[in-house]
């Protein structure tokens, strides 16, 4: 019952009012908010291994608000506290006396990334499986700190989730981030991508067979549920299901039971169902392609996987995150992204999201001639616009000629020098200069 009872755990008791970001930063991390207003009476209910903090907004309160915080706090001289403090501090807030039991303070605009730091390094009982959802869903922009705090909120929750978003927006990563975060965390966790199954495979696959059900089936077979036992099942593209696997998946979510092909006794199972589709499955169900009841079995919790065009700053950060995490397994040269290039990113429309940006960093990590990976390098365009064919020969050209240029002068033009700091022999400094019509004793 660990991952149930882990958000009723961490818990900061705010004293004032904090901002929305603030409240929906620290959801995502799995904390939750007890806003206590100065005026208001408060009481802590405080259980064996519960991580409880408090936190001091001086921004808002006053001084007689401050002395009741500081009588409350000092018969709870257990609870660490932090404080946020105005931009332009008052004249007696420097040396009042609650500051000083504070641990830390986050003047306005708080910190709020150092504040979770510190909040995690307090956290009496830290969860791994919170630790690998921060880090498989990276994002700090609005929408992804309200999609990891509703992820929390629905993984405890022994209930279907239905995922949706665009090809690429990390739907099956955000099923491993609920099964982690539940209580089956550790019991089995089956995937299967429904649209990658032939039509006649399909029954056999999730169902299981029995010996001599149809031509081929020489031994009795587990299917999907019946390994998944206990634990959880991810359906991606569950809306590429053929009706009659759709009508036999309703009958899990209806009595935990299946059926193998070739077989007409019951097995239970238990198991908790998690689907993805990047189609509109209230469209298919008006088209007659998809079940009505099937769609709101799997339709009681929805989580929205956004775009990464919507994402604001995201871009950037999890650009450099991707590098960072290719250069730890592989020996390249790039360390960064030239300014050019994070505009270029920003700016472009990402149709393939997540998965399209990772790609496109690891391709520009290996072909990289320098230090920073260029938009050619990422095969985009300053504009944002992907280049193709005649475009991507021509920049990739023009970045390499730059690159060599930028080098010899950092070299005051000596061949060795440059060879040195561009990783290559001196034989092909040489043919660089010839290639791009480049004269060293005129350059000098």
């Amino acid at each position: 019952m660990a991952a149930v009872s882990e958000s009723s755990r961490r818990c900061v008791i705010w004293f004032g009012k904090p901002g929305e970001r603030e409240k929906v930063m620290l959801a995502a991390d799995g904390w939750q908010i007890r806003a206590v207003l100065p005026q208001q009476s408060a009481d802590i209910g405080m259980r064996g291994g519960d991580t409880v903090v408090g936190l001091i907004d001086f921004r808002t309160s006053s001084e007689s608000e401050l002395e009741r915080i500081g009588r409350f706090t000092a018969e709870h001289q257990h609870m660490p506290l932090f404080a946020i403090t105005p931009a332009i501090s008052t004249a007696p807030l420097p040396c009042h006396p609650l500051l000083a039991a504070c641990r830390q303070q986050f003047p306005h605009p708080p910190d709020l990334n150092g504040l979770l730091r510190e909040l995690q390094a307090l956290d009496a009982v830290p969860s791994p499986a919170a630790g690998e959802v921060l880090q498989t869903l990276l994002g700090q922009s609005d929408v992804m700190l309200n999609m990891r705090a509703t992820l929390r909120k629905y993984a405890p929750v022994d209930l279907p989730v239905l995922i949706t978003g665009e090809t690429g927006t990390g739907k099956e990563v955000a099923a491993h981030a609920l099964h982690q975060l539940s209580t089956r965390a550790d019991r089995p966790f089956q995937a299967i991508n429904c649209g990658a199954i032939p039509s006649t495979l399909v029954q056999s696959e999730l169902f299981g067979h029995e010996r001599g059900a149809f031509t081929g089936a020489t031994s009795r077979r587990q299917g999907l549920f019946e390994t998944a036992h206990t634990g959880t099942v991810f359906l991606d593209e569950v809306g590429d299901l053929p009706l009659d696997a759709q009508t036999s998946l309703l009958r899990v979510l209806q009595e935990g039971t299946i059926e193998r092909v070739g077989s007409n006794q019951a097995l239970r199972v238990n198991v908790r169902i998690l689907a993805a589709t990047h189609v509109d499955l209230e469209q298919a169900v008006e088209q007659g392609r998809f079940r009505r009841d099937l769609y709101y079995r799997l339709n009681v919790l929805r989580l929205s996987m956004p775009p990464l065009r919507k994402r604001g700053g995201d871009v950037d950060l999890l650009a450099h995150h991707f590098l960072r995490s290719f250069r730890g397994h592989h020996q390249i040269r790039a360390r960064g992204y030239s300014s050019a290039a994070r505009q270029a990113m920003e700016r472009f429309n990402w149709p393939g999201n997540v998965r399209e940006l990772l790609n496109r960093v690891q391709r520009a990590a290996i072909t990289a001639e320098g230090e920073l990976i260029s938009c050619a390098d990422l095969e985009l365009s300053p504009a944002g616009t992907a280049l193709e064919g005649s475009q991507l020969d021509s920049a990739r050209i023009h970045a390499e000629r730059e690159t060599l240029l930028s080098c010899l002068q950092q070299s005051q033009f000596n061949v060795s020098a440059c060879a040195r700091l561009m990783r290559v022999s001196r034989v092909t400094i040489y043919r660089l200069c010839r290639k791009h019509q480049l004269t060293l004793d005129s350059l000098r």
